[in-house]
Parts: C-alpha cells; sequence; structure tokens
C-alpha cells in the first residue's frame, strides 16, 4: 500500500514521495486513516517509526478544507517537549504541505526573541508547533487566538509530563475549543500519562505499534567495561578514531560535562561540538545544521538532543555516561538506525554503574553484548555477572577493529591496557592519540580522516567571540524541569563553552562558538 491509498490529496502525497518516502510505515498505516476519520486516537510507536507524519499528514488533509469558522490563529496546534523537536515538526510541516495552498506552519519555542515570534504570530497562519512553556507566555499575552482550532497534538506526551509540563499543558488545553480532535502520541500508556489522557481525549482509538522495550533489531548494542575516567576517555577516542564511525552523537549526564568532554576531544583533532540547555536557540540550531549538512562529525549532547533529532547519517550513538532513567536508553539509541537503516549503540559503564546497566537491561529485556577495543582492555568485569567476551545470550566477544570497516572482529593477542589513567575526568593533558603507529596502547592504526591539527584552532580560541551568556532578555525565562544541571563530579572544569567547527570539511577549517567565560551557578534548562 502507498500513500495515495490511505484518503490524502494528490499534493500531499506528491510531496511526500518528493521527500523520499513511497511505503507508509505501520504506525503510518493505523493512525492516518483513523485520523482522516475524525477520531481521537492514543498512539504508542517506537523511536525512528514515522511518527510526524502519522499525525502531520492527516493534520494537512484537514487543512485542504475551508474551516468553517472565519478567525486568525492556528487550525493546527503541535505541543512538543524540546525546541529540537519543535523545529523538526515545523520542517516536516512545510516540506509536507509545500504544495497546499494554506499550510503555513510556525513554531515558537525557548530560545527565540519574543519580537520575531510575535512578527510571525501577527501574520497569517494555519499550523502552530510549540513548546509548553513560552506557548503559555504567548497566549498570556493575548497573541493566539484558538477560536478556529480543530486539531490538538501532544508529541512526545510522556516527555513533557517527565519534565514538568502538566500544569501548563491542562491550562493550555483549558484555552481550546471543546469540540476539537486530539491526537496524543506517548512512549508509555501508563501512570501520569493514563490520567492526562482520561481528562483530554473523547472515546479514543488506541493504536500500538512497538512497545517502548522494542528490541531496536536494526541497532547493534555494544558494552564497553572502563575501569577508571581515564580509561574511559581513551575508550572513547578510540571508537572515535575508527573510520566506520560516520557521525556520532555521545551522551553525557550533565551540560557541564558535555561542554568539558567537548573541549577535550577538540583538542585531540575530532571535529566535535555540544548541544545542550544552556545554548540559546540560534547556536542550537546552527549547531543542528552543520550535523545535518554533514560538516560536524560527533555532536556532544545531554538528554536534551535524545529526542527530535532526525539525522539520517547518524551511525553511532555513544552513551559516555549511562542515563539515569532506563527509558531514555531507549529514546538515546533510537538516534541511529533512522528510516530503516543500521546503526551501532555502544555504552560506556565503570563498575559503579551497575545498577543503571541492569535497570536498562531489564527495560529493554535484553542483555548488551560486552565488546573490548584492542590494547584498551578491561582490567575489571562488572560485579555478580557472567559477563565476558563470548558470554551467553550475547553475539558479543568480538573486538573492535583496526580501522576499516564498521568494527573488525580481530581479537587481541594480550590483555589489559596500557598508559596513565589520568587524574581528572576528562583528561586533557597532551599525550599520543589511539592511533598513533608507535602508539604502546595498541596496534597501529591509521588515523582517521576526520581528524586534524587543533594546534591552530585552539591558539586564540576564546578570543573575539560573544559570550553565550550574552544579554538576551526574555529568551529564557526557564523553570527547573531536569536535573541536568548537576554534576556529580565536582572536579569537572568550570568553563562552560560551546564550540562550532565550520568549514567546508569535517575536522578542518576554523572553530566557532560562543566564548568561555566561567558560568557559576547559572542553569536555563527548560524549553520554552
Amino acid at each position: 500500500m502507498d500513500f495515495a491509498n490511505l484518503g490524502l490529496s494528490e499534493h500531499i502525497v506528491k510531496a511526500v514521495n518528493d521527500a523520499g518516502y513511497t511505503t507508509p510505515t505501520p504506525v503510518q498505516l493505523a493512525a492516518i486513516p483513523a485520523a482522516l476519520a475524525g477520531k481521537d486516537l492514543v498512539v504508542s510507536s517506537q523511536t525512528g517509526s514515522g511518527k510526524t507524519a502519522a499525525f502531520m499528514l492527516p493534520s494537512l488533509q484537514r487543512l485542504t478544507v475551508e474551516p468553517t469558522i472565519k478567525a486568525r490563529g492556528p487550525r493546527v496546534l503541535v505541543l512538543t517537549p524540546t525546541r529540537e523537536l519543535a523545529v523538526q515538526v515545523t520542517d516536516a510541516c512545510k516540506g509536507y504541505g509545500k504544495n497546499l495552498r494554506h499550510a503555513k506552519a510556525v513554531s515558537v519555542v525557548g530560545g527565540m526573541p519574543y519580537p520575531v515570534q510575535n512578527k510571525l504570530l501577527s501574520s497569517p497562519y494555519e499550523i502552530l508547533v510549540a513548546t509548553p512553556g513560552r506557548l503559555m507566555d504567548q497566549m498570556n499575552s493575548g497573541r493566539i487566538d484558538f477560536a478556529r482550532l480543530e486539531i490538538l497534538i501532544l508529541d512526545e506526551a510522556d516527555r513533557m509530563l517527565d519534565m514538568g509540563f502538566v500544569d501548563d499543558i491542562e491550562a493550555i488545553v483549558a484555552k481550546l475549543p471543546a469540540n476539537r480532535q486530539t491526537l496524543f502520541f506517548s512512549a508509555t500508556l501508563d501512570g501520569q500519562v493514563a490520567r492526562m489522557m482520561q481528562r483530554l481525549l473523547k472515546d479514543p482509538e488506541r493504536i500500538e505499534i512497538a512497545s517502548a522495550q522494542t528490541r531496536h533489531e536494526n541497532i547493534e548494542q555494544r558494552l564497553l567495561v572502563a575501569d577508571d575516567i581515564g580509561h574511559k576517555n581513551r575508550l572513547l577516542d578510540g571508537i572515535l578514531r575508527d573510520v566506520g564511525v560516520e557521525q556520532a552523537i555521545v551522551f553525557t549526564a550533565t551540560k557541564r560535562d558535555a561542554d568539558a568532554l567537548t573541549l577535550n576531544l577538540e583538542s585531540q583533532g575530532h571535529s566535535v561540538a555540544a548541544l545542550h540547555g544552556d545554548m540559546n536557540q540560534r547556536m542550537r540550531t546552527r549547531t543542528l545544521d552543520q550535523l545535518r549538512r554533514g560538516h560536524l562529525r560527533v555532536l556532544i549532547a545531554t538528554d536534551v538532543a535524545a529526542r527530535g533529532i532526525d539525522v539520517r547519517t547518524i551511525s553511532h550513538v555513544i552513551n559516555y555516561d549511562l542515563p539515569k532513567v532506563a527509558a531514555d536508553y531507549v529514546h538515546r539509541i533510537g538516534r541511529t538506525g533512522r528510516g530503516g537503516s543500521s546503526g551501532i549503540a555502544i555504552s560506556l559503564a565503570e563498575r559503579r554503574d551497575v545498577r543503571l546497566l541492569r535497570a536498562i537491561e531489564r527495560y529493554t529485556r535484553q542483555p548488551l553484548a560486552v565488546h573490548t577495543l584492542p590494547g584498551l582492555e578491561p582490567r575489571s568485569t562488572m560485579p555478580a555477572d557472567d559477563r565476558r567476551p563470548g558470554g551467553p545470550r550475547r553475539e558479543g566477544g568480538r573486538s573492535f577493529g583496526n580501522g576499516g570497516g564498521r568494527f573488525g572482529d580481530k581479537r587481541p593477542s594480550s590483555g589489559g591496557y596500557a598508559g596513565n589513567s589520568g587524574g581528572g575526568r576528562f583528561d586533557r593533558e597532551p599525550r599520543r592519540s589511539f592511533g598513533d603507529a608507535d602508539s604502546s596502547r595498541g596496534e597501529g592504526r591509521p588515523a582517521s580522516p576526520w581528524a586534524g591539527r587543533s594546534e591552530a584552532r585552539t591558539e586564540g580560541r576564546f578570543e573575539g567571540r560573544r559570550d553565550f551568556a550574552e544579554k538576551r532578555t526574555g529568551e529564557f525565562s526557564e523553570r527547573p524541569r531536569h536535573p541536568e544541571h548537576r554534576t556529580e563530579f565536582p572536579h569537572v572544569a568550570k568553563r562552560s563553552s560551546t564550540h562550532h567547527n565550520s568549514g567546508s570539511g569535517f575536522g578542518g577549517g576554523r572553530s566557532e562558538g560562543t566564548g568561555g567565560k566561567p558560568r557559576a551557578g547559572r542553569t536555563f534548562n527548560r524549553d520554552r
């Protein structure tokens, strides 16, 4: 079956085909006809399954019919938990609706200047994509008229509740027409999510394509055991130097760690930038644009990036820090293997992480296969476990390769790893890279083509650039939502700076971004 058989107009079908899609995914096959019939929907489906099109295409179809109420303001409202997801949905609206006469989409999110948003809201539009906090601000200022609203969509509803948006959502819904259609998309459908469903929806049709515990059969999941922080840093460097890594997202626990790790990897010649909640929206958008255009190889991110980033060229997801919530693991690794492609997810874990590791395995209902890097084998193992290369039910036992292909099957000839473990969380002392031919830490591998000389880029790194804590009144009137500003490692470098490598290629050109002034105690971590 193709999209033309789902009841969509030829203009929408053509736009979908132009985007490279011809066959609907299972969630689209189930949700689109039901939404076109005017039913309230509750939909649960795995990451990367095509949920955005599942709710956007029937909403665009509604826009082909003249509204019954003549007024300004949106006919379709989409609420998302993060700015990145809002941008993704807005772009999808523009792409799928490009052949429609009245299908203008605007976004209202935190980090954007109010004057810019005010101008967008003063012009005619049909689709409004927003994060709850900033939408509340605009509603309180009287700039949005919901008189003709026909469809409300809650995307990643479970995440919005986790982030503390429940009061905002209920306040928003109270201002919407009672006869609207509501489409509710969530990874989980129990607890607080179930209670909200009961309040917001009328006799909904329930669609569950796959559970949150989906195995992600197209994603190979691996575990690397680290003895300490120094060992973990060398493992990460070794992984990123493999030529099989096309693009990677590396997840850290805190924003401070993301900045520190970005600096560390940049000093080693990697094409790298950070993405987290302390960055203004202009910087976040620029970073993601660099990633999509292929001008950036490695993105260091907090969980703000775990949802809403759809970049098909992400070949690897690396959990530098394991997530505190097991469900976040599923969303993190879902950043690779998009659109039916394959991907690799690698988790780095120390013995102290055993509780988090077990929680992830219970949640996903599958063990993580243990792997090693030649020359960087761990001295320690996970406690109270049979983890070992070749263990039962684990297609593991393989070591990472020596630069050819993805990761090869060549096994190391000797155990242990050489070199000092390092002192701080991110060892920034000059040292030989993992890929040096005469390195005592492993077999000599050619340096990655992504690696370049960093000396020229690091000199004068913070000169002549604006501090990302620059004056931006009203851009972040944030409320607490997520404890990502806390760190378990008080000795991490306190500099909070974000770097963006630009230029014509990976690892080359000049490094641009924001300044590196100390940031003490400031946390802007709520998407509005």
